[in-house]
């Protein structure tokens, strides 16, 4: 068995995984789930449903472990495409209109923070996520994927099923569209 710590790479935790160890999954879940959360915060807005869509997709995640197969395509476009899949089937049910409403609660576990920051910063994501409604949806997962979460071309390609031109072209556009309704936010 293969030593396993916070350093393996993906690759080396999904075969851990894949043979039984829960401790590998434990380090998994630790080095994704900030990332997901935020993606799926960006696009639910709503905090508490967010935590609960997480957890849904990394529950997902263990349970598609196990027919996972190691391609070329890295671990966080297929857990991406996950995440993405469990946000459009939530917004789906949820039957309302993408971006409808932003009811977004600060986390407040750190009273530590400033609270004229914490102020700051809610109004700039607020205009931000104006912004990005004015975005049709493909050119703001992209630029969610890209920016937010820090994925690659490549990992935002693998994560929607799109070619490397196509993420380029898409970020292209978004980018400037989202200037654009930045400037008249």
């Amino acid at each position: 068995m293969i030593m396993i710590d916070e350093s393996s790479s993906d690759k080396q935790l999904v075969q851990q995984i894949q043979q039984g160890s829960g401790e590998a999954m434990s380090i998994l879940y630790r080095r994704h789930q900030p990332a997901v959360l935020r993606y799926v915060q960006v696009r639910i807005y709503n905090w508490q449903q967010a935590q609960d869509l997480t957890g849904e997709i990394f529950l997902s995640v263990v349970s598609h472990l196990p027919q996972y197969q190691i391609t070329g395509a890295p671990f966080t476009a297929w857990l991406f495409r996950i995440a993405h899949n469990t946000v459009i089937s939530h917004r789906q049910k949820e039957s309302r209109a993408p971006l409808d409403s932003i009811s977004y609660a600060d986390n407040h576990s750190r009273p530590e923070d400033n609270p004229a920051y914490l102020v700051e910063n809610k109004l700039e994501m607020d205009w931000v996520r104006q912004g990005l409604q004015q975005l049709d949806e493909t050119q703001r997962d992209v630029i969610i994927l890209r920016f937010l979460i820090g994925l690659s071309l490549q990992e935002t390609a693998d994560a929607l099923e799109k070619s490397v031109g196509a993420i380029k072209t898409l970020q292209h556009r978004g980018i400037l569209a989202l200037r654009v309704a930045l400037q008249t936010a």
